[in-house]
C-alpha cells in the first residue's frame, strides 16, 4: 500500500515491525528454528570455552574411542575428541554458510536491481547472463569453481557466493519489475529524482523482505554445499575441523566407530533445519496476505 509523504512523492508503507514481530513469534515451528541457529550461533562464538581439548591435537592412547564420561562424543582416527572438533566445526560451517551468502547478495542483489529497473539493453544482457549460469545446477557449479579456484575455506566460500549469485539477481529483478512502475516510483521520478536515488531510497527498501528470507534459506544451502566441498577435500583443509570433512574420514569406520559419522551428520542437519524453519516463519511474517 502506498501514501503520500511530506516530500510531495509515495512511499510503500511497510509493515508494522511489531505485527511482523508477533506473527514470528505465534509460529511455533519458526521459533524452534530460532532456537536451534541462536544455539549454534552461541557454540561457535564460545567454541574457545566450550571445546573440552584441543581439535587438532592427536592423542594416539585415545584412538577411536567411543562414548565415555571424559569423551562425550568419543574420538576419531587420530584420538582427538569429536565433541571438540563438532564445536569448532560450527565456526567453519556457519561462516561460510553467512560470508558466501553475503557475496551472493552483493553481487547478485544489484544484478538484479539495475536489470529490473532499466530493462532495455542492461535487462537483456544481464539476464542472459543469469539465465546462462541457472543452467548449470548450484552444487555442480560451486564445486567446478572450487576445483578452479583450489582446496581452501576462503575458495570454497568465494565459490558457494558466486554459484547462489544468479538466484538473488534473478529474485531481485522479478521484485523490482512488480514495483517499478508503482505511483510512488512514477512520483519519484515526476519530480526530478535521478534513477539512483528511486533505487535506493524507494526500490531496494519494498524490495528486502524476499531478498532477507532467501538469504536464509540460502544460507542453509551454503552450509550443506560447504560441507560438500570439505568432503571431497576443496573447503576446509586438515587438521583444521569441518563437519564434511570429518564425515569424509568416518566413511572408513562406520563399523568399528559410527559416532565418528553420526555426531557430524546430526549437527549439519540440525543447523540446515534450524535455518529452513527460521526462514519459512520470516516469510510467513513478512507475508501481507496472511494478515
Amino acid at each position: 500500500m502506498a501514501e503520500l509523504s511530506t516530500t510531495g512523492v509515495a512511499v510503500a508503507l511497510p509493515k508494522a515491525p511489531n505485527r511482523v514481530l508477533k506473527k514470528f513469534l505465534a509460529n511455533k515451528s519458526a521459533m524452534i528454528g530460532a532456537v536451534i541457529v541462536a544455539v549454534f550461533v552461541l557454540v561457535a562464538l564460545l567454541a574457545p570455552w566450550i571445546a573440552p581439548f584441543d581439535p587438532v591435537k592427536a592423542n594416539f592412547l585415545a584412538v577411536r574411542k567411543p562414548l565415555s564420561e571424559l569423551y562425550w562424543f568419543g574420538t576419531d582416527e587420530l584420538g582427538r575428541d569429536i565433541l571438540s572438533r563438532i564445536v569448532w566445526g560450527a565456526r567453519t560451517s556457519l561462516l561460510a554458510g553467512c560470508i558466501s551468502v553475503l557475496i551472493a547478495v552483493v553481487i547478485g542483489v544489484p544484478l538484479g536491481l539495475v536489470a529490473g529497473y532499466f530493462q532495455g539493453m542492461w535487462d537483456g544482457v544481464i539476464s542472459r547472463f543469469i539465465e546462462a549460469l541457472l543452467a548449470c545446477p548450484f552444487l555442480i557449479m560451486a564445486i567446478a569453481l572450487g576445483a578452479f579456484l583450489g582446496p581452501s575455506l576462503s575458495n570454497a566460500m568465494i565459490a558457494i557466493g558466486l554459484s547462489a549469485m544468479p538466484i538473488f539477481a534473478r529474485l531481485t529483478r522479478g521484485q523490482v519489475i512488480a514495483i517499478r512502475n508503482e505511483e510512488y516510483i512514477d512520483g519519484a521520478r515526476a519530480i526530478g529524482l535521478p534513477d539512483r536515488w528511486i533505487i535506493i531510497r524507494y526500490v531496494l527498501p519494498n524490495v528486502m523482505s524476499p531478498i532477507l528470507v532467501q538469504s536464509t534459506l540460502a544460507i542453509a544451502a551454503a552450509i550443506i554445499t560447504e560441507a560438500s566441498l570439505s568432503f571431497l577435500g576443496l573447503g576446509q583443509q586438515p587438521p583444521n575441523p569441518s563437519w564434511g570433512a570429518m564425515l569424509n574420514t568416518a566413511k572408513g569406520f562406520l563399523e568399528q566407530a559410527p559416532w565418528m559419522s553420526i555426531f557430524p551428520g546430526v549437527a549439519i542437519f540440525l543447523t540446515v533445519q534450524g535455518f529452513n524453519l527460521l526462514g519459512d516463519g520470516l516469510r510467513d511474517a513478512l507475508d501481507p496476505r496472511n494478515d
